[in-house]
């Protein structure tokens, strides 16, 4: 079993949609034991983002259309986080970022460390409020993976990666991904959405056939 994951890092519905396949996992490791791969690919929400990106207040609130709507949406990511183990803080949040730059570290390391990056700029971001726009945030989460630092810091500041970035944008316009997270199983079956683990797991036994 294969699934490619399409996700951003600032996306809070992609971090619910990735606790939910983990758990997914977990179920089909407990049913049949088949052995699953998961490749993970890049997506930008908002790939016009300057490159430092923008007041987190002032992006979503012109994209949502006040602050009561925004209260809202965020209280409902937050309760929807909670429910499956995994914690949102807004009211720390500062930034909405352009996340090419995440995208290229993730790139960079070895697949074994992909997921726990994921994981990791996911907590940085939406628990501790850190500006993933900066090299020395990016650094120190790579710091907490055990990367070596010189290697990385001189790669990322030649701007490695961009192409292996570009590379899965342009596959997810090609397959018609509009939305995150985006699940394809065995190259048979596409999913988008934050779905429960159950669902997730049918469509696993689905392509598995």
């Amino acid at each position: 079993m294969h699934i490619d994951l399409y996700s951003d890092v600032a996306c809070p519905w992609c971090r619910i949609g990735k606790q939910n396949l983990t758990r997914a996992l977990q179920l089909w490791e407990e049913r049949c034991g088949e052995p699953v791969t998961v490749a993970y690919h890049a997506y930008q929400l908002d790939p016009h983002l300057p490159e430092e990106g923008r007041v987190y207040d002032e992006a979503m609130m012109r994209k949502m259309g006040g602050t009561d709507h925004l209260k809202r949406v965020a209280d409902h990511v937050t309760s929807a986080g909670a429910a499956v183990g995994v914690t949102f803080r807004f009211d720390r949040v500062a930034k909405m970022p352009n996340t090419r730059l995440a995208h290229r570290f993730v790139s960079l390391l070895p697949e074994e460390t992909k997921d726990a990056a994921i994981e990791a700029l996911f907590k940085a971001y939406f628990e501790d409020g850190v500006d993933i726009t900066e090299l020395k945030a990016i650094l120190a989460i790579a710091e907490g993976l055990g990367a070596n630092l010189p290697d990385l810091r001189e790669r990322l500041e030649r701007g490695e990666g961009a192409e292996e970035v570009e590379a899965d944008l342009k596959r997810a316009r090609q397959i018609g991904v509009t939305g995150v997270p985006f699940f394809v199983f065995n190259n048979r079956y596409a999913l988008s959405g934050a779905y429960p683990a159950e669902e997730l797991l049918g469509l696993m036994g689905g392509a598995r056939v």
